[in-house]
């Protein structure tokens, strides 16, 4: 899944704080823009069962 928000790939070094954009380019600087935020992702999903657990009860708990 890729987001269509970016941020400034430089903005560690050239920017106080992250500058967010839509285009390819950070409009302040030039730099590249890079992903903002990959999907997580873990096959090896430690919280897993409890999110299907509270999914499963906030489904039940709609149909009565």
């Amino acid at each position: 899944m890729k987001s269509d928000i970016r941020v400034c790939g430089d903005w560690e070094t050239t920017h106080e704080r992250p500058v967010y954009t839509l285009g390819d380019a950070c409009p302040e600087c030039g730099a590249d823009a890079v992903n903002s935020a990959p999907a997580p992702f873990n096959p090896e999903d430690p919280y897993g069962a409890y999110r299907r657990r509270a999914r499963l009860r906030a489904r039940d708990g709609d149909e009565e």
